[in-house]
């Protein structure tokens, strides 16, 4: 009975220093990630819910907010957003691709002198911020200079294009919304190929 209450004791003694020191080790190390489950992670931070680009609302307004800039761009030769943007860039990076566009239009074109020039700018410009915003942690994976090269090029493009080039961002806000619904949702909508060049 003795030994009985001595092992006992020796036990719930373990049991205790294990709860106390390990238990609290192991929660607060990082554990590694690899194979198929560092994949679906980064799939995971480059996908947005179908439900952002379900929302009436802001549809309408961007869709509204691009047609009334179309009025104004005289330049029908050139394209901003289009599947050239895809040129050598794998699947996996075109949410990455698309989360940076939206930047670049949002800083550029849309939180610039512009915003006073039509409705809705706000509204559209908190949208696709809230979007970037979402697809923080999404990452390109494997080579960027494809994503780099398209980038430039679109950039380039609309500062040659002076403040049409701005005009011309804002009257492709439809076509943005369409390609990201299409690159970082899973269930995307035909509408991102609508226009292609």
């Amino acid at each position: 009975m003795a030994c009985l209450q001595t092992f006992t004791k020796s036990f719930s003694g373990w049991v205790i220093l294990c709860c106390c020191c390990c238990f609290p080790l192991l929660l607060t190390s990082p554990l590694p990630l690899k194979g198929p489950g560092l994949a679906s992670t980064a799939h995971h931070a480059c996908s947005l819910r179908k439900i952002n680009f379900q929302q009436p609302y802001i549809r309408n307004r961007t869709y509204t907010l691009a047609k009334m800039a179309r009025v104004s761009d005289h330049d029908t030769d050139n394209r901003l957003i289009g599947q050239q943007l895809y040129v050598n860039v794998r699947e996996n990076n075109r949410c990455y691709l698309m989360k940076r566009i939206a930047e670049i239009i949002v800083k550029d074109v849309l939180l610039t002198t512009a915003k006073d020039q039509y409705p809705y700018m706000e509204e559209v410009a908190q949208f696709l911020a809230s979007l970037t915003s979402e697809l923080s942690r999404c990452k390109f994976s494997g080579h960027r200079e494809h994503i780099e090269k398209n980038l430039e090029e679109m950039k380039s493009k609309m500062k040659q294009l002076g403040e049409n080039g701005k005009t011309k961002a804002i009257g492709e806000l439809d076509l943005l919304f369409d390609y990201m619904e299409n690159a970082c949702t899973d269930a995307p909508r035909k509408g991102g190929n609508k226009k292609k060049n």
